[in-house]
């Protein structure tokens, strides 16, 4: 056995085991275990597997070819306006297409600094969640979201988040408070200040 830091990089990554789930009467999707293996530093974790639709790979392929810029960013399977869900045929062959598109990306390292590929690899984020944190609009790190990665962890992590967005806002109710009662006293002594002189000075007409 190598020593680590003479062990070969290695990124293993496989899309398997469909499932095809009903969101009501009318929608349907399937959607594919994504498990990775790796020893890389690039990554947070050394085994992740998340579950993601083929939608999602659509936005992820847009997201790196935003940032890529210039590079040609691998090709996902081709939308197929006749696919056939219970078809395990073409259900196969989208889920062998989305291997190979993965597989491409991570040869590359100008994608591999793309935040947004790590989250979708090994956070289990929805597609939004995954947006904010990359932007840094969230109250947990992009290396938090991926340590943290089952959806126990992250719930704990935003009820952390709305539990400070609360003592903000009852801090900010607090400050106003503390401002309004200054300025009423501050009012009435300015007023009580007015009418002692009112008072004195007719005495003195009197």
């Amino acid at each position: 056995c190598l020593p680590r830091n003479e062990q070969i990089e290695f990124i293993s990554i496989s899309v398997q085991d469909p499932k095809l789930h009903k969101e009501d009467i009318w929608n349907t999707y399937v959607d594919y275990e994504i498990c990775l293996q790796t020893n890389s530093m690039c990554f947070r974790k050394t085994r992740s597997c998340v579950r993601r639709r083929y939608s999602e790979f659509v936005w992820l392929r847009h997201c790196l070819e935003q940032n890529a810029l210039v590079l040609n960013v691998p090709k996902l399977p081709s939308w197929n306006p006749f696919f056939n869900l219970k078809n395990e045929d073409q259900v196969t062959k989208r889920m062998k297409g989305l291997q190979e598109f993965l597989e491409n990306a991570l040869q590359v390292p100008l994608l591999l600094s793309d935040s947004k590929l790590h989250l979708f690899l090994q956070s289990g984020l929805s597609i939004t969640k995954i947006m904010k944190c990359s932007l840094g609009k969230t109250k947990y790190t992009v290396a938090e979201a991926i340590q943290r990665s089952s959806s126990d962890c992250i719930k704990s992590l935003e009820d952390k988040a709305t539990y400070d967005s609360d003592c903000e806002r009852y801090d900010m109710k607090t400050k106003f408070r503390s401002v309004f009662l200054l300025t009423l006293v501050f009012g009435l002594m300015q007023f009580l200040l007015f009418w002692q002189f009112f008072i004195i000075g007719a005495r003195v007409e009197y």
